[in-house]
C-alpha cells in the first residue's frame, strides 16, 4: 500500500526550540539510526548535559552545532505507518528570511513555534507574513516550552487569541490554524499525549500531521502541465509515438480533455495519459506522466499544456512580488534571466513598488533598490510571452526565478500578482 506524502516546514524565532522539536519527532518516531543517537549522546555528555540534546539530530552544519542555532534549511525525511513526510527546518534569525522562503515554498503545512514564556514576538509576525505570502494553506501554532510555564492553560489561551488576530489579518481562515501546546524537550504532546495537560483535548503534533488533508488547492485548479521532454522513441514497436512528459502542476488530465498548448495557442484533445506502469484514466496534480495528443502540433520543452476552457493568461508584462535572495542589490533596469517552469527567457526589471516591512507586517514606500531578504512588488518585461496564473490561484504557474545571466546564480523568487492581501 502506498502512503501519501506531506511536505511541511518549521519556522519560529531563535531559541524557540525548532531543532529540538524536529529532533523529538525523529527520535520518538524511531526515524533515527542507532549510531546517530550514540553520536548525539556523546556530544551531549561533552557539553555537560544530563539528557540528549535532540537538536543535534537536525543542526548538521558544524557552525550550527557550535553556535546552537540553525543557519540553513535542513531537510529531513521520515515516515510512520500512516504517512511519509518531507520536513524543512528553517532558520530563526531575521537575516535568514530568504532561507525561510526557500523552505516554505513547497510546503503544504507550516509548524510555527512560539516560546510559551514570550508569546507572539516580532519574528513570529515576520514568519507568519512570509508563510501567508507563499500561500502555505495550513498552519500549526506550536506553543513550545509549556513545562517552563507550569502547564498553565491560561498562557495557551492568551497566546492563541493573540495569534488568531494576526493570522486573520494575513488572510488565514480560522479553520486553517491549529494550536497545540508542546514541550519538545520532554515530549509533551509531540508524539505522545501528555498527562500534564488534561485541559487540552486536541491532537498531538504527530497526530495532526498524520491526519491533516494532503490535497492542496492545486488539485481543484484548472489543468496545467509544463512540458519537460518530448518523447520520440522511433523504434519499430513505437514508430509514430510522440509523447509530452512532465509533472501535472495543477488540476487533472484525462483522455478526451480539450487542451491548449501555450505560448503557441494550438488546441487539441488528449488521446492517452501514459506512465511507466501503463496508461491512466486520470492523472492529478503531482503525478509525472506522458501525455499523447490526437493532433500533431509543434510542441517543445518549456511549452505548457493547459485546460482549453480555463487557460492561463499569456503576457510579457508581469506585476509580481519578489523575494530578493542575493547579496547583490537589484535596481530598476537590470537585465536578467527569468525561469518559469521549464522555460527560460530574458527579462528587464521595471519600476520597484511597495516593500513589505516584515517587522510591522505592512507595506511601505517603494525602495530605490532591493537588498538581500527584501520582499517587494516589481514590474517586469519578458522577451517572450509566458503563460502565467496569479500565484494566489496556482502556485506552480504563478512562480518563477530570476537568474544572473553571467553566473547562473539564483537571485530572486518571484510570485505573480499580489498574493499577500493584508486586512485593514
Amino acid at each position: 500500500m502506498t502512503r501519501d506524502l506531506l511536505r511541511f516546514a518549521t519556522a519560529g524565532s531563535v531559541d524557540d526550540g525548532k531543532s529540538t522539536l524536529v529532533g523529538r519527532l525523529l527520535y520518538d518516531t524511531k526515524s533515527v539510526l542507532a549510531d546517530q543517537i550514540e553520536a548525539v549522546q556523546r556530544a551531549s555528555v561533552d557539553k555537560g548535559l544530563a539528557t540528549p540534546d535532540l537538536s543535534l539530530l537536525v543542526d548538521g552544519l558544524r557552525a550550527e552545532r557550535e553556535q546552537g542555532i540553525t543557519i540553513d534549511v535542513a531537510y529531513r525525511y521520515f515516515g510512520t505507518p500512516t504517512r511519509e513526510f518531507v520536513l524543512a527546518d528553517t532558520p530563526g534569525h531575521v537575516q535568514y528570511t530568504r532561507n525561510t522562503v526557500t523552505g516554505a515554498s513547497t510546503a503544504e503545512l507550516a509548524v510555527l513555534l512560539v516560546d510559551a514564556r514570550h508569546g507572539v514576538v516580532e519574528q513570529t509576525r515576520r514568519h507568519a507574513a512570509v508563510l501567508a505570502l507563499l500561500r502555505v494553506p495550513r498552519l500549526v501554532l506550536a506553543i513550545n516550552k509549556i513545562d517552563l510555564v507550569d502547564y498553565d492553560e491560561a498562557v495557551l489561551a492568551a497566546i492563541a487569541k493573540d495569534f488568531a488576530g494576526l493570522a486573520r489579518s494575513l488572510g488565514f481562515a480560522d479553520e486553517a490554524v491549529v494550536t497545540i501546546p508542546v514541550s519538545a524537550l520532554v515530549g509533551d504532546n509531540v508524539v505522545e499525549r501528555s498527562a500534564r495537560t488534561p485541559w487540552y483535548d486536541g491532537p498531538t503534533l504527530l497526530g495532526h500531521l498524520e491526519s491533516v488533508p494532503v490535497a492542496g488547492p492545486e488539485v481543484a485548479a484548472p489543468f496545467r502541465m509544463p512540458v519537460q521532454y518530448v518523447i520520440r522513441p522511433r523504434t519499430e514497436e513505437l514508430h509514430d509515438y510522440r509523447g509530452y512528459a512532465g509533472q501535472v502542476a495543477a488540476g487533472t488530465v484525462r483522455p478526451g480533455d480539450e487542451v491548449v498548448v501555450l505560448p503557441g495557442g494550438g488546441r487539441t484533445t488528449v488521446e492517452r495519459v501514459d506512465t511507466a506502469d501503463g496508461p491512466l484514466a486520470a492523472a492529478g496534480a503531482g503525478r509525472s506522466v506522458t501525455v499523447l495528443l490526437t493532433d500533431d502540433i509543434d510542441i517543445a520543452r518549456g511549452d505548457v499544456l493547459a485546460s482549453a476552457t480555463a487557460p492561463p493568461r499569456l503576457t510579457d508584462a508581469l506585476d509580481a512580488t519578489l523575494c530578493w535572495l542575493s547579496d547583490k542589490p537589484l535596481r530598476p533596469g537590470a537585465r536578467l534571466l527569468l525561469k518559469h517552469g521549464a522555460r527560460t527567457t530574458q527579462v528587464i526589471v521595471g519600476a520597484l513598488g511597495e516593500r513589505l516591512d516584515t517587522d510591522t507586517v505592512s507595506y511601505v514606500d517603494a525602495p530605490e533598490q532591493l537588498g538581500i531578504n527584501d520582499i517587494a512588488r516589481v514590474s517586469l518585461r519578458t522577451a517572450d510571452p509566458l503563460p502565467v496564473d496569479d500565484y494566489a490561484d496556482i502556485r506552480a504557474t504563478g512562480s518563477f526565478l530570476l537568474i544572473d545571466p553571467s553566473t547562473g546564480n539564483t537571485l530572486a523568487a518571484g510570485l505573480v500578482g499580489s498574493p499577500l492581501r493584508l486586512a485593514t
